[in-house]
């Protein structure tokens, strides 16, 4: 708790409206989110668990095992929906190695002016498929449908699949990566739990070849064959702006992928 009062966000947070106070104008901040984070993969370090609550670790470590399964079935399942041997977007994101699975665990405190500063910006995820556990009780996540922003509604006991990046490359852009963000609020605690199911940063991505009408040229296009740890480098860049840029990047030469 006190790290996220110390964290530029708080701080840059307080420092506007200390500025509106005393008359000033001030625009809203753009490039920082009101959220308090701790994640969890597989190179985690062990010290840094907290201490509490009790069984935090294991508890987490169970729940860790039955997500990866549940969403192993679900890419399953999305492989036969596509046409595709139902092992494809497993053994695509593998990539010779194994996937990237990582759980992040996010606090959005009560924000003092929510008008002023986003609980996470509008972004698409970079990565294959994550499964999210929201509050049940207070909202804030909202997903962008034909322009407009329209809320997930808190539902309990259920789960929220959110489709990323490479999987819409892998599907030819028959799964759309989602646009989300997340509102802050004034006076509630709003928790979630997400797990990213990435491919491997050696993971060679590209559309299934089955996917792709080789009839129609702009189609053989549309998504190019990349390394996964190369469209990580730029996304860290550009996660909030447009993803288009970001497939485009990647056909530039890359001496790293054999074609």
């Amino acid at each position: 708790e006190q790290s996220f009062k110390d964290s530029l966000p708080v701080r840059a947070l307080n420092k506007a409206i200390a500025a509106e106070a005393e008359g000033n104008k001030v625009d809203k901040i753009e490039n920082m989110d009101w959220e308090d984070v701790f994640q969890v993969h597989e190179m985690h370090d062990t010290n840094s668990w907290p201490s509490e609550p009790k069984d935090f670790k294991e508890t987490i470590e169970e729940f860790r095992s039955q997500i990866f399964a549940l969403t192993e079935k679900l890419l399953e399942i999305i492989s036969v929906n596509l046409g595709l041997e139902k092992g494809y977007v497993k053994e695509a994101f593998a990539g010779g190695d194994k996937p990237f699975f990582g759980t992040k665990v996010s606090h959005y405190p009560p924000c003092p002016r929510p008008d002023l500063i986003k609980g996470i910006r509008p972004h698409t995820d970079a990565g294959g498929l994550i499964l999210l556990y929201q509050d049940d009780e207070v909202p804030g996540l909202q997903v962008l449908d034909n322009g407009r922003w329209i809320d997930v509604q808190p539902l309990r006991y259920s789960i929220v699949v959110n489709t990323g990046d490479q999987l819409e490359a892998v599907s030819n852009g028959k799964y759309k990566s989602a646009w989300h963000r997340i509102l802050p609020t004034k006076n509630d605690n709003r928790l979630s739990v997400a797990s990213f199911y990435n491919p491997s940063y050696k993971a060679v991505v590209s559309a299934a070849p089955e996917l792709i009408n080789f009839n129609i040229a702009d189609d053989m296009s549309s998504y190019p064959k990349y390394l996964f740890g190369d469209y990580m480098r730029v996304y860290s860049e550009q996660k909030y702006e447009e993803k288009e840029p970001r497939f485009q990047a990647m056909r530039k030469p890359n001496e790293q992928v054999s074609y």
